[in-house]
Order: C-alpha cells, then structure tokens, then sequence
C-alpha cells in the first residue's frame, strides 16, 4: 500500500481519537499493528519503527491535531486576551497553569526514571475497558444529579493527575482520564470537556515540542529519517479531521452523556481481547 494512503489513514484516526476520550495513541498503536499483520507495513517501515521517523511524525500530526482546536474556543481566549485583568480571568487561568505544572513535574519524572510507553495491544485493551466501565458506572451514578460549572482548586489538581494516569498508561486517553476526574468532582459535561481541552493544548504541545526537538538533534542510534512530505500531510490531515470532531464534540455534550464513548471503549476492548485469544500474537 503507497505510504501516502496509511499516512491519511493515520491522520484520521489521530484527527477523530486525540480530543474524544477514547485514546489516540490506543488507537493508533492498533493500526499499526493491523497494517503489519495485513502485510501492508514491514516490521521495518519509517511507519512503525520504533525512533526516528515514526516518532516524529506521531509527535507532529498529534500537534497538527491540537493546534487545529484553538479557534474553537474563541470565547476564552478572548477572555485572556481583553479582560485578564478580572479577578474570574486569573483564577481561571491559575487553575489552568497549575494542573499544567503538575502534570509537567510528572511527566520531567518520567522522563529522567528512562520511562518509554509500553508498545502492546493487551495494556490498551485493559485500559480502554476499565475507562469504558468508569464512564458507564460514572454517567449512571450522575443520572439525575445537579452539576456544577465552577472550576475548583480540586478539579484542577485533578486534571493535572489525569493526564499523568494516561501518560503512563497506553489506551486510557488524556481526555477520557480528565474527563472522569471531573465529572467525579461534580464539574457538568460542557465545561469537564472545554477545561480538560485547554489543560491539554499547552501539555500536548510542549511535550510534542521538546520531542521534535530532540528528534531533530539527538535522534536515536539507527533510527531511521522522517518523509518530510508525509509528516507534512499527515500534521494536515490530523488537523482539519481533529477540528471537524471537537466541534461537534462540543455540540454533543451539550445535550448528551458520555455513554456512548464507554460502550465503545468496551466493545473495543472486546474486539481486541478476542483476537488476542484467537491469534495470540496479538498482543505483543
């Protein structure tokens, strides 16, 4: 299969799976793994070779996927832009800055103790049913309940947790991990989703910065290059699918629950679960 082909299929599934809380890098690890046992990527492909080129062009069209969502937020960032004088303005801002600290101490942790993301189909199964049975169990105890829209110290502390659960474990899905946590605290579906989105843009970006950089000038022994024409259409690609997605994700949780992204999660984990049975190979 021509490489621009698997690059626009990627660029999709980043595109749709980076913002809703089903887990892009679960997602896309299982494409890669289905490409390689379909026969239409070697085992040494840039595609799925581990360093180099792969990483970067995850890391990449990851950031074409979030830089894609700013205008999407046009309220708030106004509200930074005019009217950070006011005392909401900066508290809100704060609470942004601190969950943004917190899971930036983290992931320097993991970061310095050697940490690499385990490259298997079993840990994302396990995480995306255990995420699926919280926003089930979630949603079903909220039924009914009145939820809050204020932002609180606790939420925000929260926030910073999560999207550290989901560094460390492939398949749970930053926004699937915030989104929990907030919901948890009593934080109403609109605004978990708008602030777990723009904790994450700052998180996601730097994070993605300091691995280019580290691409580009310190590049893993062996490692092989990046197609700089498929990096570019993929970054493309992943942008306007991710704006498309969160866009109506933000219309959706307007008036709906998150269930339907649980029992997705779950028939998902099901799928994999069984292939693993039936093709134990799978899972490696």
């Amino acid at each position: 299969m021509p490489d621009w082909i698997l690059v626009l299929l990627l660029g999709i599934i980043e595109g749709i799976t980076e913002f809703l809380p089903v887990s892009s890098t679960g997602h896309l690890l299982l494409t890669e793994k289905l490409f390689q046992a379909g026969g239409w990527l070697a085992a040494d492909h840039w595609l799925v070779a581990r360093g180099g080129g792969k990483d970067l062009f995850n890391i990449v069209i990851q950031s074409g996927a979030v830089l894609a969502v700013l205008p999407l937020f046009p309220q708030r960032l106004r509200q930074f832009a005019f009217q950070w004088r006011e005392r909401a303005t900066q508290d809100y801002a704060l609470k942004l800055l601190a969950a943004f600290v917190l899971t930036g101490i983290g992931g320097l942790i993991l970061e310095q103790q050697g940490f690499k993301l385990p490259e298997a189909a079993r840990p994302v199964a396990w995480a995306l049913l255990i995420g699926g049975l919280g926003f089930v169990a979630i949603e079903t105890w909220l039924r009914g309940k009145k939820l809050s829209e204020d932002i609180t110290w606790t939420i925000a502390v929260g926030v910073g947790l999560g999207q550290l659960v989901a560094a460390v474990f492939p398949g749970t899905s930053r926004s699937g991990s915030t989104i929990l946590c907030c919901l948890l605290l009593g934080l109403n579906r609109p605004a978990a989703t708008e602030f777990s989105f723009l904790v994450g843009i700052p998180t996601m970006l730097a994070a993605g910065g300091l691995k280019i950089f580290k691409a580009l000038h310190h590049p893993p022994p062996g490692s092989m290059p990046a197609h700089w024409d498929m990096v570019l259409l993929g970054f493309v690609v992943a942008a306007i699918v991710s704006f498309i997605a969160v866009k109506w994700l933000l219309r959706y949780v307007q008036t709906h629950t998150f269930v339907v992204f649980g029992w997705y999660r779950i028939a998902l984990a099901a799928v994999i679960f069984a292939l693993m049975f039936f093709q134990p190979g799978t899972g490696q």
